[in-house]
C-alpha cells in the first residue's frame, strides 16, 4: 500500500485555539482524522505528525526518502519564510513533496509572500482551510 506522510511544523499543534479567525476552528487532530478517512476511500497509508523542531521535520523528511514514502504532504507552518535547512531537505530527497498551508500567505503579511520551499516542492495548496489538506492528499496519489 502506498504511504503519505502529513508533516506539520511548529505550532500547528495549536489548532482549533490560535488565531481561530485566521486559522479556523479544527484541531490538527480534527484534520487527521478526516485525512485517515479519505486516505481508507483511496486505498492508500497516511502518517500524519506535528513537531514544533526543525529537525524533526528534517528527519522525517529524510525517513520518507529512505522508506519509500510515495509522496509528503508537508505544512512548514512559519519555518516556510525561514528554513534553508528545510528547504534543502526538501531538495535532497527524491520523494514528491506538496506545500500545504490552511490560510492563503499571499493575503496575510508581507514576510509571510516569499516561501522558502515552494520552490523545490512539487507544488503548493493554501487557503481552503482544512480541505487545503484533503486536496494536498489528492494531489499526492495522483502523482
Amino acid at each position: 500500500m502506498r504511504k503519505i506522510l502529513v508533516l506539520n511544523g511548529p505550532n500547528l499543534n495549536r489548532l482549533g485555539t490560535r488565531e481561530p479567525e485566521v486559522y479556523g476552528s479544527d484541531t490538527l487532530d480534527d484534520i487527521a482524522a478526516r485525512l485517515h478517512e479519505q486516505a481508507a476511500s483511496l486505498e492508500v497509508e497516511v502518517d500524519v505528525r506535528q513537531s514544533n523542531h526543525e529537525g524533526h521535520l528534517v528527519d522525517w523528511l529524510h525517513e520518507a526518502a529512505d522508506e519509500g514514502a510515495h509522496a509528503v504532504v508537508l505544512n512548514a507552518g512559519g519555518l516556510t519564510h525561514t528554513s534553508v535547512a528545510l528547504r534543502d531537505a526538501v531538495s535532497a530527497i527524491p520523494t514528491p513533496v506538496i506545500e500545504v498551508h490552511l490560510s492563503n500567505p499571499q493575503a496575510r503579511e508581507s514576510f509571510r509572500h516569499q516561501s522558502l520551499i515552494a520552490g523545490v516542492c512539487i507544488g503548493s495548496i493554501s487557503g481552503f482551510g482544512p480541505a487545503s489538506y484533503t486536496l494536498a492528499l489528492d494531489a499526492a496519489v495522483r502523482l
